[in-house]
């Protein structure tokens, strides 16, 4: 009995043929379905008693041609890259800080702490964003920062300690065992190996951070959405609507997937220990949804609960 048919039986050759056919139709349908969408936007449509040309016709590209509308969407992008950057270094420094406070042995200190992450966790980040900007006043970019930071900042604060919760219980008691107090062991030995271990789902939480900077349109921030579609899209008109739609999903797509990759990569290497290409990874790849390793952390620190309480 080999390993890739313990758990199932292998098809035979009628569940072959049925899988086959099953999967020619799913691409047929998909097919026909990108072909239905494709004419429907390359037809011609009637407005007003004007017929507009279809979607792909040149003279709804032509403004791509000018350098100048690049300089608008060029300065998008660095709007979203620097509103994405400043709430990531800041939210990353804000969930060192509470997944410490968090997992203190202080109760005063982790209880309050725990209040103030589920009330975070559960607003709307959107809600932060207004919040911020009629009551605080700080401007668009700082109330589109401060409102990331605080979200994005309790969540990758659960992730790091669900990195820490996840540690063998032999590295604490080794560092106390060499005259190391709770703090140090924590700081010295505990923190930067759940660090590296949560590493890659910390990125991925930094991909969804930067597509979260999308909502400042609501907000009055000029990031890539509202400068594409709202202003060049009013400042052209209509017609060149689905044009920068497209350029603008490009780009979208274009920034989220490397980082999704690097993300990826990342959690290659630091499974393998870092080691070269040709070394196996120790142990499963860390799972890049930070929501599952917040759910790790709450189940592996029940679990530790129910050992201590259990007598030996």
């Amino acid at each position: 009995m080999t390993g890739t048919n313990v758990l199932f039986d292998a098809p035979g050759p009628r569940a072959r043929r049925i899988s086959l056919i099953a999967s020619i139709v799913a691409l047929l349908l998909i097919l026909a379905g990108a072909f239905w969408v494709f004419t429907l936007l390359a037809a011609p449509r009637e407005s007003g008693g004007i017929t507009l040309p279809g979607m792909f016709d040149g003279t709804r590209w032509n403004i791509f041609a000018d350098p100048q509308v690049w300089v608008f969407i060029s300065e998008g992008i660095v709007a979203t890259l620097q509103a994405a950057a400043v709430a990531g270094v800041g939210a990353i420094i804000l969930g060192i800080g509470l997944s410490l406070m968090r997992s203190s042995t202080i109760v005063w200190v982790r209880i309050p702490t725990a209040w103030i992450i589920e009330f975070l966790r559960g607003m709307p980040v959107l809600l932060m964003m207004l919040f911020i900007l009629l009551i605080a006043s700080t401007g668009a970019f700082w109330a589109v920062v401060v409102a990331l930071i605080l979200y994005n900042g309790t969540l990758i604060g659960e992730i790091l300690r669900a990195g820490l919760v996840a540690l063998p219980r032999g590295q604490r008691e080794a560092a106390l065992s060499v005259g190391m107090r709770e703090f140090q062991s924590k700081m010295l030995v505990e923190f930067p190996q759940a660090f590296r271990q949560m590493l890659p789902i910390i990125i991925a939480q930094l991909v969804v951070l930067l597509k979260d900077t999308s909502l400042g349109y609501i907000v009055g921030y000029n990031e890539i959405i509202r400068t594409n579609i709202n202003n060049l899209g009013s400042y052209y008109g209509n017609r060149y609507l689905f044009s920068l739609f497209v350029v603008t999903l490009a780009i979208y797509l274009a920034i989220n997937l490397t980082l999704s990759w690097f993300a990826r990569w990342l959690s290659r290497r630091t499974a393998s220990g870092g080691g070269g290409r040709g070394r196996k990874a120790k142990g499963p790849l860390q799972p890049l949804d930070p929501s599952q390793a917040i759910l790790v952390a709450e189940a592996n620190a029940a679990a530790r609960q129910s050992e201590s309480r259990t007598p030996g």
